[in-house]
């Protein structure tokens, strides 16, 4: 294959420049805002990468793959035009520890079809994986298996790009850690390594309950919320959303810590339309 140089980041992408105060909790913002009304819920539609198409697993489990696009760029491209203002993006080979070559080529796609900022992880398990993916024009990295392994390269990371570039994903089931695609859980507690993180400065987690990924269960709110509120971080909520009604009930722990939503399966499956999730957020 042509070894071509990947495109450069967009005018919005470039230096990651602060996002807007609107985009950011209050929790972010370093501020008490009362009822925290006047923030809405962010929400990301999830873009998961295998062979280089859109697909969305069941509870992780690469066995029970459903594919929903070949183009990924046109999915982003959709999403954007819906009026998302983030997107998710994951790596799942990488995250498998798999060849993941098509994966990264999809993602310098959507990186060239859209202009609103991508937050992506899978697989990154090394500062040099890090720089690449930022220098491509991600706008946020999120770091899972590190994380428990290698803490120092979210340190480094901190250290080089900022907190606002830099989101640990925590992936739980019973309470413990999942590493590596969450094919090992650790012996690590949910709530132990969020406060670790938040001792090295990170502001931000990805938590998803990995039981109720892509089912369509309902997302686990309180689980959600308690770990918000106990860490002191921002948590962007995955795994479960089923309804407008998931919605809702995030929107309602914004003050405990709640800044945002992944959707995946339920846009995909057409449960709500994008359209639909964002008034609800915006309302709520």
């Amino acid at each position: 294959m042509t070894n071509t140089s990947p495109p450069p980041p967009s005018p919005e992408r470039r230096g990651a420049p602060e996002p807007p105060q609107s985009l950011l909790s209050p929790r972010e913002r370093g501020r008490d805002e009362g009822c925290c009304g006047s923030v809405p819920l962010l929400l990301y539609p999830a873009i998961d990468l295998r062979g280089g198409r859109c697909v969305r697993l069941q509870q992780g489990d690469a066995a029970a793959e459903t594919v929903f696009a070949d183009d990924p760029a046109a999915v982003a491209r959709r999403w954007a035009a819906e009026g998302a203002r983030w997107l998710h993006v994951v790596n799942l080979d990488g995250a498998l520890g798999e060849a993941s070559q098509r994966n990264l080529e999809a993602l310098q796609a959507i990186l060239a079809a859209v202009e609103i900022p991508v937050q992506f992880g899978g697989g990154l398990r090394s500062s040099a994986d890090v720089d690449r993916v930022l220098e491509l024009g991600v706008a946020r990295v999120v770091l899972g298996t590190v994380a428990v392994r290698q803490p120092e390269v979210v340190t480094e990371a901190l250290a080089r790009h900022g907190a606002q570039r830099v989101c640990v994903g925590i992936d739980a089931r019973d309470g413990r850690v999942a590493i590596h695609g969450w094919q090992d859980t650790s012996t690590v507690e949910a709530l132990t390594l969020a406060k670790q993180m938040a001792a090295l400065g990170v502001r931000r987690l990805v938590y998803t309950d990995i039981a109720r990924d892509g089912m369509l269960t309902g997302v686990n709110v309180d689980a959600t919320a308690r770990l918000a509120a106990d860490s002191g971080l921002a948590v962007i909520a995955s795994g479960g959303v089923a309804s407008l009604e998931d919605i809702r009930a995030l929107a309602a722990q914004r003050c405990a810590g709640i800044a945002g939503v992944i959707i995946g399966m339920a846009l995909y499956r057409g449960a709500f339309t994008l359209a639909q999730a964002l008034a609800t957020a915006q309302g709520a």
